[in-house]
Parts: structure tokens; C-alpha cells; sequence
């Protein structure tokens, strides 16, 4: 029973019926985005063959030529055919399908396999989260997948794997069943999150990029071996998908113009015929207004979704900077008002929100539940020489985001030491509407680390935060595969049963590590669990170099390297992995952090220390899932645990983390680049945690494992700076091969209230700034709240949630998810 009146967020007294006194909605602003918005959820994401129908239809002709050209040609080829639609009340135009809606593509040469598998299940009526039509499955399983079923990348990945490595990330040795233990996500995307340099295209226009390119292209000795097999093709394939993206715009406008001479209602003829005339200038030339530079980044976006699957979606880059110069300068001369800046942003939104990342396999829905996105707009941060870069589009933006209910974009501010009081009050009160955004990316950690792995300083300033919590150089960096997940749940299991899995009738994943019963100190069982883990990170290492050296076999992404410097001026594409000149980085996960230090410690204190228990006494109770062994389990739940600022789980997750930090120094990538160790779990914690028995810190079997670098749900009793401390305490700096650590807080609203619950805020991230940690992000919400919604999804299906990286609306997500979040403690401070 409360004792106390509950203070509700701006969005909680929205969802009651109780709209604050600023809101858009309550104001009865009812215009045509707002139109947009009211459709958005009431249609469920279908997916789209059509690029899948004309991309093959292009590989089909071009058999043999190099593969950056065979990819360029596909490209151009949907720009050229591929059936457009503008919606009644659109004003920023394009999208990748025909049909109203949400969308999304299927990339046959990706994985045929799953697709095909989706197109069965759609014919006999089983498809949940997505549409996919009784013709577009039949097309797809009789016309367009016999063409990728032997050669889609991922066969071939699979193929490629030696028969260890293949039984330790697969069910009995069927690559399309997961194990959940190391879960290898190279071949089921393209690559990893990125961020396109979209002022290339602002500033010069596909046409002036073009016409660089054919001077080079002339230029060349075409005599020259290497110039004939590499550079030529390369550079033709540049031409290409600058035609690509100029064609399509052009067709835009043709639409536009036609729909306009329809049109009986004035005023949308005359937006008609204005987004002609955008489409005729955009993105083939210069933008000269914020509307024409909206419009052709949005080209760019949409054009990179038809190139490839992009794990984390592409990115907005650091728009508050690119698009300044636009917004002033049509702020001075009278083109437009600020809250007609904002509108027009709030439409790309929605064209952002119309998009949805599908998967065709059901493990990639289970890891991005609610459909996950990141496509990250960056805000705030530094100039390339070094000054706040915070300016009044960045707090346009914010305001769009307090004002706007949705869940896009995906807002990440990036703080430091110099940021204006002004700026971060205006974070803190957006963050406080309780929608979970802005995320905050740490410039006092990330620019040092770009520094220490070789950017220079003007690159480090200038990076952009690319999908859940991670970073990207856009010029700089060349190599973006995808990622592998390292279930750390799993590893303690196999460390507690000689390699084994029970879930999984006691089959061996890893190596015989030995009977634990026997193991006479801490030391030897920490040893058993090093060399558990060691084992699936050199699985890892196999996947990557596999996946790395088919890549530029299968695939190709023109687009995204024309918008290279590196990768342009070595004429390579971005796929080859091997770019000279460019900055060789890549990532992978640790999922489970704190649900391993905490079951280490507990093993280390209940056995080894206090020996209260006997190691046989624990292990039956674990593989009796604490039933009938309550006591057990009270001892293992009451051990110390992860972020309570206890020395002993602060070593253990150093130590944890630097067996991953040593390992990838030692083991370099393929092309001389390292590994980072990363915890961004998406929600993979909770599918990871279904693969798990029960664990020494008292979780049960089957059920979610910890999430990112927070402390297990329910587990801390110290307060929020315990969490803090401990995060900053269990970095190993030892070496630089470490990344993103992704932080979720959540805060009882009646701690933040007014002025001066703003400026506890604001201290409580200046702490988290001065700690060096690399991400935070937050959920202000009520607990009432969230069990309201789960219990009555109807009433609250507009309630936003922060999840992992990214927002997701509460009653999109699963029970177990939203259980969850339920559970992480909600601090006051």
C-alpha cells in the first residue's frame, strides 16, 4: 500500500487523461503530422519483396562482374522500378515499398534460408509479428529465393565453420537453431550499426559527387592491372549509385507533379507541386533550405535501407551540426518559424517510424523485442576543435522530443565538462517527461578512447553515437561487421557441470573443465570459468575471421562507402574490411555481466570462504531449480552483489572483463584491427537467459539473465552512486579493448520533481560524466504505472519505455520483458 501521493511525469498524466499544459495534443494541434501519428500503430509492419524482386532480377544479369558493381547495378535498378507511393499528408516523400504503413525488406542474400521458412509460415497463417501476403510468399519461395538458397551468406558462413565452432553456436549442429551460448549475428546482417556522412550529400549533391568521381575515373592509368581490377569497378560503381539516388528523387518529383494536377484540395496541390520541385533539386544538387536538406538526408536514409540490413539501422549523425547552418539561415531570412522547423522534423519521424527492422528469423525478433531501432540523432558534444558544440537546433530537438509522442528517434546527447548549464537542464527536463530519451553518451570517455586506438583529435571530437550506445568516426572508420553475443549465464553453467548445458540434455559446449567438487580452492574454479570463456572467445574469433573473408565475396555496400573518405579514396569497398587508412575496430558482447560476477562471488564466499555450503550441496540445487532446496537459495540471494560498491564483486568484474580485454589484445582481427568487449544486450538477456540453468546468485533456471552493465534486477541496496561506483570500478583499463557500457537507471518520479529535482539530475549526470562511464540512459515511471499497463495494455499502448539502448513502446514488449523492467530497482536520491 502507498503511503505517500504519487507525482506523475508529463507522460503518465498524458496517458491518464491529464495532458500537461505545454502539450501539442492537448492544444488541439491536430495538423497533418499529427494525422500520420494517429495512423502509425493501427497497422502492423508488413513486409516488402519488391526490393528483393528487382535486386535479383539485377544479380541475375550481371553474373561475374566485381561484386561492389554487381551491387551498385541492383541498387540502381530498384531506384529505377521500384513502385513509389506518397501518402495524402506526406511532405517529406520516399519509402521502400508501394503500400501504406509500416514496412520492412527481406535481403534474400542474406539468408534465404529463414525467409523461406517465413514465407511457409506465412502461407499456412503462423506469421505474429509481421504481414507478409499469400502472393509475396509464393513469389518469394518460388522465384526469388531458388536463386540465393546455395549462395546466400550466411549458408555460406555456415559451411565455412569448422565442426567445433558450429557445435558450440548451434542445436546439434543445425546452424538455423541457435544454441544461445555464442550466438554469431555476423551473417544474418550486413554489418553492424553506421553513420553515413550525410553532409557529403547536403553540401555537394549526388551530381557533384558524381562528377568528382568522373574525373578520377579519367584520370586513372587505365593500363594499370590494379586500377583495372579494383579501382575501375569501383569508382563505375560510385557512378552508379549516384544515378541511383538522383533517378529516384527525379521519379519523386514525377509522382508529385502527377498527383498535384489531381489534387482538388489547393492547398496539398500546392504542397504537391513544392515537393516537386524539392525532389527535382534534392539530393542531386546542394540543399539550399532546411526542407531541401531534410528531404535529401532522408533520401540518403531511405537509399541505405535498400542497400543493405544495417544491425542497428543507420544512423542520424550529429544533425544538430549539419543541419545548423540550414535552420539559421532560413530562421534569418524569414523562410520559416521555429515551430515550422519543428514540424517538418517531426514528419522525418515518421518516415524514420514507418520503417521497421524485421527479421526474417525468429531468434533476431526475440533479441530486438518491441521493435527495437537506434537510429540514433546525435546532439550536443564537441566541435572538431575541441568548443561545445551545443547550439538552438540541438534544443529544438530536444523540445520535439518532450512535445512529439513517439518513440522516434532515438535521441543521444553527448556530454562533457565545458557543456553550457543551459544545455543540460534542457536534457534533464526532456529526459524527465519519462519517455527514456535523450540516452547520454560520455565525451570525457569515448574521445580519449578514439585517441588512445589512433583517430586524431578532430576526428575523436567529431565522432557520432551509431545505434544502441556505441560510437562511429564517419570518415575515418572502415570495418562494420556484425557482432557475436557471449552468454556469460551460460559459461558459469558449463564452469559449474564440466562444459555442459542441461537444458540441452547435459550436451558439452565447452571444454572439460573438470568436476567442481573436487576443485580445492577459488582459485581453481575462477580458472575453470577463465578457460570456459576463453573457449567460446576463440570460437568468436573463428566466426569473425570466416565471416570477414566472405564478405567482400557476397557482399558490397556502394552507397555507404561512396560517403567514405577512406574507403573512397582507396577505392575499396567498406565490405573488403582491409580499407588502408582506416581506423580497424569491431565489437562484440558479454550478456549476463552481473549475473556472472554476482554467482562468482557467491560460489567464492558460500563455498570456498565461509564454506557454508559444499559445492555437491549447490550444484543439486541448482540443477534442482532450488526446489525443495529453499534454503540454498536464501543463502545465494542474500551473497554480496554486483553494484553495491563492494570490493570483492568490483575485482571479480574486472577480472571477468579483463579475461575478454586480454584476449583481444592478444588475438588481433584479420586485418591487424582489435576486438572490443561491449555489454549491449538489446534484449538478448532475455532470450539468453531462457538457454540457463539456475545460477549460484539465486536466479532460477530459464528465466532472465542481467542486463548491460546494471546490476542484476533487484539486487542493489546501496543506492544509485553504489551502481555508479561499481560500474567505473570493474573497467579494466589495462589494456584499450574495451567499448560501450550500456547503463539503464530508473528513477522514481517524485525524486526529480520540479526545479530542483532538474537539478539533482543534472548532478547526478555531471557524477556520472566525471566517473568516465561511456553511457547512461533513464526510466522515470511510476512502478503503479507499469503494472497498470501490463495488466490493462489497451489504456496504456502509448506508454514509452527506455529498454536497452533504444524506446519501445511497454505493451509491444513480451511478459518477460516487461516483468523485467518491472523488477530493476527504482532508485530516489
Amino acid at each position: 500500500m502507498e503511503t505517500i501521493a504519487e507525482i506523475l511525469t508529463p507522460q503518465e498524466n498524458m496517458i491518464r487523461g491529464q495532458p500537461d499544459e505545454n502539450s501539442q495534443l492537448k492544444a488541439g494541434k491536430q495538423t497533418g503530422v499529427h494525422s500520420r501519428l494517429n495512423r502509425l500503430r493501427e497497422t502492423k509492419p508488413r513486409f516488402s519483396i519488391e526490393r528483393a524482386r528487382l535486386f535479383t532480377e539485377s544479380f541475375r544479369q550481371s553474373k561475374g562482374e566485381p561484386q561492389v558493381l554487381r551491387w551498385a547495378k541492383a541498387l540502381k535498378n530498384v531506384a529505377q522500378h521500384l513502385p513509389l507511393l506518397i501518402e495524402p499528408d506526406d511532405v517529406i516523400v520516399g519509402r521502400g515499398c508501394s503500400f501504406p504503413g509500416r514496412w520492412g525488406l527481406v535481403y534474400p542474400e542474406l539468408e534465404a534460408g529463414a525467409i523461406e521458412t517465413l514465407a511457409e509460415e506465412a502461407l499456412s497463417g503462423q506469421t505474429e509479428r509481421y504481414n507478409l501476403s499469400p502472393e509475396d510468399a509464393v513469389e518469394l519461395k518460388d522465384q526469388i529465393l531458388p536463386f540465393w538458397k546455395e549462395d546466400s551468406y550466411f549458408k555460406k558462413v555456415m559451411e565455412h565453420l569448422p565442426e567445433d565452432t558450429l557445435s558450440v553456436t548451434s542445436r546439434n549442429g543445425d546452424p538455423n537453431q541457435w544454441s544461445g551460448i555464442l550466438v554469431p549475428t555476423e551473417a544474418t546482417r550486413h554489418s553492424a550499426q553506421w553513420v553515413p556522412d550525410y553532409e557529403k550529400v547536403l553540401r555537394k549533391g549526388f551530381n557533384g559527387l558524381k562528377q568528382e568521381i568522373e574525373q578520377r575515373l579519367q584520370e586513372l592509368d587505365s593500363l594499370n592491372w590494379h586500377n583495372r581490377v579494383q579501382k575501375m569497378p569501383f569508382l563505375k560503381a560510385m557512378i552508379l549509385t549516384c544515378e541511383a539516388a538522383i533517378v529516384l528523387a527525379h521519379r519523386y518529383a514525377e509522382l508529385a507533379l502527377t498527383l498535384s494536377e489531381k489534387e482538388k484540395d489547393r492547398q496539398r496541390a500546392k504542397e504537391l507541386l513544392q515537393i516537386a520541385e524539392i525532389c527535382h533539386q534534392v539530393p542531386e544538387n546542394p540543399a539550399r533550405t532546411l526542407r531541401e536538406a531534410i528531404q535529401s538526408q532522408w533520401f540518403v536514409q531511405l537509399l541505405s535501407r535498400l542497400e543493405q540490413k544495417t544491425g542497428g539501422v543507420i544512423s542520424n549523425g550529429r544533425m544538430d551540426q549539419y543541419l545548423y547552418p540550414y535552420y539559421k539561415n532560413d530562421l534569418e531570412e524569414g523562410r520559416i518559424t521555429e515551430s515550422e522547423a519543428q514540424e517538418l522534423f517531426e514528419h522525418l519521424w515518421l518516415n524514420m517510424a514507418n520503417y521497421v527492422e524485421m527479421y526474417a528469423a525468429g531468434t533476431g525478433a526475440d533479441f530486438t523485442e518491441g521493435y527495437a531501432h537506434w537510429e540514433t540523432v546525435t546532439i550536443g558534444g564537441k566541435t572538431v576543435d575541441g568548443q561545445d558544440a551545443s547550439n538552438e537546433l540541438s534544443h529544438l530537438l530536444l523540445k520535439s522530443k518532450r512535445e512529439f509522442p513517439l518513440n522516434f528517434p532515438d535521441l543521444g546527447a553527448r556530454i562533457h565538462s565545458q557543456a553550457p548549464d543551459r544545455f543540460l537542464y534542457d536534457i534533464c527536463n526532456t529526459i524527465k517527461q519519462g519517455t527514456g530519451s535523450p540516452k547520454l553518451i560520455n565525451d570525457e570517455e569515448i574521445i580519449p578512447y578514439y585517441l588512445s586506438i589512433g583517430a586524431d583529435a578532430s576526428e575523436a571530437n567529431d565522432y557520432a553515437v551509431s545505434g544502441c550506445a556505441e560510437a562511429r568516426l564517419m570518415n575515418r572508420e572502415t570495418y562494420f561487421r556484425g557482432i557475436s553475443l557471449i552468454n556469460l549465464g551460460a559459461v558459469i553453467e558449463m564452469t559449474l557441470n564440466n562444459g555442459r548445458i542441461q537444458l540441452f540434455e547435459n550436451q558439452r559446449f565447452g571444454p572439460e573443465t573438470g568436476d567442481p567438487g573436487k576443485f580445492e580452492s577459488w582459485d581453481q574454479f575462477f580458472g575453470a570459468f577463465r578457460r570456459q570463456l576463453v573457449n567460446l572467445l576463440m570460437h568468436m574469433m573463428t566466426v569473425r575471421y570466416i565471416s570477414d573473408t566472405l564478405a567482400p565475396q557476397y557482399l558490397a555496400a556502394p552507397l555507404l562507402s561512396l560517403l567514405n573518405d577512406t574507403c573512397r579514396n582507396a577505392c575499396m569497398d567498406l565490405h573488403t574490411g582491409n580499407v588502408p587508412g582506416g581506423l580497424h575496430r569491431s565489437e562484440f558482447d558479454f550478456i549476463g555481466y552481473a549475473t556472472a560476477i554476482d554467482s562468482l562471488l557467491a560460489v567464492k564466499k558460500l563455498v570456498f570462504e565461509e564454506k557454508r555450503l559444499t559445492m555437491e550441496e549447490l550444484i543439486t540445487a541448482l540443477k534442482d531449480n532450488f526446489e525443495g532446496h529453499e534454503p540454498i537459495r536464501h543463502l545465494c540471494l542474500n551473497a554480496p552483489k554486483y553494484g553495491n560498491n563492494d570490493e570483492e564483486s568490483n575485482r571479480i568484474g574486472q577480472a571477468v572483463e579483463r579475461i575478454g580485454v586480454e584476449f583481444c589484445h592478444q588475438y588481433p582481427l584479420f586485418n591487424g584491427g582489435r576486438m572490443h568487449v561491449r555489454y549491449i544486450p538489446i534484449t538478448s538477456h532475455i532470450a539468453l537467459g531462457f538457454m540457463v540453468g539456475a545460477t549460484p546468485n539465486g536466479r532460477k533456471a530459464n528465466t532472465y539473465l542481467s542486463e548491460g552493465t546494471s546490476p542484476s534486477q533487484g539486487a542493489n541496496t546501496e543506492g544509485l552512486g553504489a551502481v555508479l561506483l561499481s560500474n567505473a570500478a570493474t573497467k579494466c583499463n589495462r589494456f584499450n579493448e574495451r567499448s560501450a557500457r550500456l547503463l539503464n537507471v530508473k528513477l522514481v518520479p517524485a525524486t526529480v520533481e520540479g526545479d530542483s529535482g532538474t537539478r539533482k539530475l543534472m548532478s547526478l549526470v555531471k557524477t556520472w560524466m566525471d566517473l568516465k562511464l561511456w553511457h547512461i540512459q533513464f526510466n522515470i515511471v511510476n512502478q503503479s504505472t507499469l503494472l497498470a499497463a501490463k495488466a490493462d495494455p489497451e489504456q496504456y499502448r502509448d506508454l514509452i519505455v527506455r529498454v536497452a539502448g533504444y524506446n519501445a513502446y511497454f505493451t509491444d514488449l513480451s511478459q518477460d520483458l516487461q516483468d523485467e523492467i518491472i523488477e530493476r530497482a527504482a532508485y530516489e536520491f
